[in-house]
Parts: C-alpha cells; sequence; structure tokens
C-alpha cells in the first residue's frame, strides 16, 4: 500500500530533525561529556534546527513517539516557542511516554514563567504521591527551583518542607541514588544554560 502524504512527511521530518547523527540520543547528560568546542557545535546544530522547524512541523513531531517529542522539546525551548507551554504540560501531566518529560522541564523551566510554575506545580502535586512510579520527580523540582532562583519566588518551598511531598517521596521511591533538591536545581541550571548557549547562536547568526 502505498503511503499517504502525512506518513511521508513525518518520515522526512524523523530522518532531518530526530535521527540525523542520532540527535535524539545526544540530548542527554551526555551533552556534558562532550569537549568544549564538539559542545558549541553541537549548539550551533540544535540553533540551525530549531530555526529551520515550523511550528506546523514541532505539533507532528509532539504528536509521535517519544524520540520525536524529546527532540521537538528541545527545539521548541531553544526557539523559545512559549506558545507551545500547554502542550508540554499537558504532556507532562499525562506522563504518557518515558524519555520525553525531563525536556518539557527543561523547556518550562527556559520559558520562565509564573505560568510554567504553575505547570510544574500541577505536575508535583500528581506524581511525588506516587513513589512507585520512576517517572520525572527529580526533573520537575530542578525546574521549579531554578525558577524559583530567576524570578525570586518560593513556588517548590511547599514540597521541601521537613516530612513534605519531596522527604516522602524520596523516602518511599525504590532504592537508587539517594536526591537532593540543591543537586536537581544544579542539573535543571545546566541543562538551562545549554539551552540560552544554543539561543545565542540563533541571534548572533540570525537563525
Amino acid at each position: 500500500m502505498r503511503p499517504d502524504h502525512d506518513d511521508l512527511e513525518l518520515d522526512q521530518l524523523r530522518r532531518h530533525y530526530v535521527a540525523t547523527g542520532r540527535r535524539y540520543l545526544r540530548l542527554n547528560y551526555g551533552i556534558f561529556r562532550l569537549a568544549e568546542r564538539e559542545r558549541d557545535s553541537f549548539a550551533r546544530e540544535l540553533a540551525q534546527a530549531s530555526e529551520a522547524i515550523t511550528p506546523r512541523e514541532l505539533g507532528l513531531l509532539l504528536d509521535c513517539g517519544w524520540r520525536e517529542r524529546k527532540t521537538a522539546a528541545w527545539l521548541i525551548a531553544i526557539a523559545g516557542h512559549t506558545a507551545f507551554r500547554p502542550r508540554l504540560g499537558e504532556l507532562l501531566l499525562a506522563s504518557a511516554a518515558p524519555y520525553a518529560g525531563h525536556v518539557y522541564c527543561i523547556a518550562l523551566a527556559t520559558f520562565g514563567s509564573p505560568s510554567d510554575a504553575d505547570l510544574l506545580t500541577a505536575y508535583l502535586d500528581r506524581y511525588l504521591a506516587r513513589p512507585d512510579l520512576g517517572y520525572d520527580q527529580a526533573s520537575a523540582p530542578g525546574a521549579l527551583l531554578h525558577l524559583d532562583t530567576a524570578q525570586g519566588t518560593d513556588h517548590a518551598a511547599r514540597f521541601l518542607t521537613q516530612d513534605g511531598p519531596w522527604q516522602r517521596w524520596a523516602r518511599e521511591r525504590p532504592s537508587g541514588h539517594e536526591l537532593e533538591p540543591a543537586e536537581c536545581r544544579e542539573t535543571m541550571a545546566q541543562y538551562c544554560s545549554f539551552v540560552q548557549k544554543s539561543a545565542r547562536h540563533r541571534a548572533v547568526h540570525g537563525w
């Protein structure tokens, strides 16, 4: 059966934006294992891609699987496409696919508005009560703390009280690396700094 136009378009988008250079795999903490020159080159590459892709194409990728959603969310963050805020918040709260939620948190942290803080707190209200679900309970507080630091707010405070939601979640979740809120904030700050680095390439080169 001949593929329809939409299937062909999605296949082209995947090849060009998601699979090229195994980009969807490179968009993780491995960014910070790159040498400075390699990291700068990758930032420029992402800046150019974020300018080339259209909002409609980003929307198509967000309707696909985790690889496409993860890549699209990175490009949305770099381009500062705040119009996608409600969609990213919806996907984060649904948590229907793995790996991408962390990047939704990065995007909301870089948008940096009270609306983004509201979406992150809604996520934490739901998922810190579910230590049985290993989702993005560390990324969302990191993003919220990053926002609080940037804005001089204290949205995260109620989650971090003595024997509060964060401590209960950390105590009851399956054993693993002990997470401190400050560590989550620092990790998120590193990601947001890389997003800003890519965004500056857009501004300099007109991408």
